[in-house]
């Protein structure tokens, strides 16, 4: 496994490869999820990269760049067990030098959900995705359902630029009790941590009512919104019922739906989401 650090590494060693390249774009601190990611890209393609780059300009001055959860060593020793074949691991610096100022956006989409709480989140997301799709070329990326606006966005700009490459989408790795993997876990303190399968369990929930036959989205919101508040630690932020390629809010499940919800639990803010038909 090749560990390079620099864009001109990269772009000579993409000279090099003939086949397809699967590629895993992450922040670290790895976990199941992203292993899974890229036992999905070595099934499928001939070379799989993997590139470690905790984003700065997809964070906001009040949240948690600098405390974001890293361990190198660890990291590659998991991928290099995983057999992959090069991972990118550049400095703040090269991805974005002094003079850099260039931006990709993602309209309408990013308005909503994640993206009015956290106001630029997605430009950074966006732009950053961007600059390693060009550096890298992979022939697929891999993301996780978890992220779901995230991916909404990512196959929105992919598909709006003409990228030649395919966004691959492999569903949520859980834990047993149905915690979605995060990086972000790491924060939960052993109350947080019991407290944190609420979230499934409410998605579960409004899974049950849509299997059922209910169609009303508002129902669906509220009794999400009731089993989130039930749990004396959570303090819920959204919880959406959203058409999955426009992500606008439904009064009426009549086409495929995406129900997602953020959820603080003390200091960690917590994602999860599933997909209805």
């Amino acid at each position: 496994m090749k560990v390079i650090k620099t864009i001109a590494e990269a772009r000579a060693l993409r000279r090099q490869l003939t086949g397809s390249l699967g590629f895993v774009p992450t922040m670290g601190y790895l976990h199941e999820g992203h292993l899974t990611l890229v036992r999905h890209s070595r099934a499928e393609n001939r070379h799989t990269a993997v590139s470690i780059f905790v984003n700065p300009t997809q964070f906001s001055p009040k949240e948690d760049y600098q405390s974001y959860p890293r361990d190198e060593a660890r990291d590659l020793a998991m991928l290099e067990a995983e057999r992959t074949d090069f991972v990118f691991m550049p400095s703040e610096e090269e991805i974005y030098p002094r003079a850099f100022s260039t931006w990709v956006e993602v309209t309408r989409i990013t308005d909503r959900l994640e993206g009015a709480v956290r106001p630029g989140h997605f430009r950074g997301v966006a732009t950053v995705v961007n600059k390693l799709f060009n550096i890298i070329e992979p022939t697929r990326a891999y993301f996780g359902q978890k992220d779901a606006q995230q991916v909404t966005v990512i196959q929105r700009m992919a598909a709006d630029l003409n990228m030649n490459l395919q966004v691959v989408v492999a569903p949520t790795v859980r834990e047993p009790d149905g915690l979605a993997m995060s990086s972000r876990n790491v924060y939960l303190t052993p109350a947080g941590r019991k407290a944190a399968p609420v979230l499934f369990r409410s998605l579960q929930l409004a899974r049950e009512m849509w299997a059922k036959g209910e169609k009303d989205a508002g129902r669906l919101r509220q009794a999400v919104t009731a089993h989130i508040e039930a749990e004396p630690l959570a303090r819920l932020d959204y919880v959406s019922v959203a058409d999955t390629e426009t992500l606008e809010e439904l009064s009426v499940i009549d086409r495929p739906a995406l129900v997602s919800l953020a959820v603080k639990l003390g200091k960690p803010r917590l994602m999860d989401n599933i997909l209805l038909g």
